[in-house]
């Protein structure tokens, strides 16, 4: 039986920090810190609304994030300015380092699904504009499910694919993603693209720790 390797999508395939350059317009010399706050934020809104059970999809999540950051920086924005950045959230750039990853996985014979809080049809859209669209057999969304990440429900979506036991993994560069995929029994890589960041200090640990998704198959496929 073939390795299942979920990946997360935002943040571990896809950088986030790409946006930078489409809020300079309006944010000038606040456009990393308005990034980096859109995205805290983004995350924060979904792990509140998974404990409310009060669900709306990571499309509104991520308008009502970046709402409230124009708000903190003191920044308006136009409706139509509002409308541009989202869709340039759904030209994130790849990760240098996913193409060539994504590409030896598959040739190896892996099966390469994504696992992502975002809706199908617009990680189906970032995936394609990012030109990795082909690399993955299946689009497992938190919102078929109507909940987010780290909700066990969410890693119960790569069991549901076929996969089991230490032939299923996530793959993240979040750790609470890995955390809850280690919770839920699955084996689990965190992408450790900082070394300065260090990982929570929970009861559960990666399988396996890298710098980069290139350094992938070190740690994945000599257990084939």
């Amino acid at each position: 039986m073939p390795l299942v390797i979920a990946f997360d999508i935002y943040g571990t395939v896809v950088d986030p920090g790409g946006i930078v350059g489409a809020l300079g317009e309006t944010f000038g010399a606040q456009a990393a810190l308005a990034a980096r706050l859109w995205r805290d934020k983004q995350l924060e809104f979904t792990f509140r609304r998974a404990l409310m059970r009060c669900y709306v999809d990571f499309d509104r999540c991520t308008a009502q994030a970046l709402s409230h950051v124009s708000g903190e920086l003191g920044v308006e924005l136009s409706e139509e300015r509002t409308r541009a950045l989202l869709e340039a959230y759904l030209r994130l750039p790849a990760y240098p380092d996913a193409e060539p990853a994504l590409r030896r996985l598959k040739s190896a014979g892996c099966r390469i699904v994504a696992l992502t809080n975002g809706t199908e049809k617009s990680v189906r859209t970032l995936l394609k504009h990012a030109g990795i669209d082909g690399f993955f057999e299946t689009i497992l969304s938190a919102d078929s499910i109507r909940t987010f990440k780290p909700d066990p429900a969410v890693y119960d979506l790569v069991r549901r694919a076929g996969a089991s036991g230490e032939k299923a993994w996530l793959v993240s560069g979040n750790p609470f993603d890995v955390i809850g995929a280690k919770a839920h029994g699955l084996k689990a890589a965190w992408v450790r693209r900082d070394p300065r960041r260090i990982f929570d200090p929970w009861e559960f640990a990666p399988d396996v720790v890298i710098g980069n998704l290139e350094e992938l198959h070190r740690g994945m496929l000599p257990q084939q």
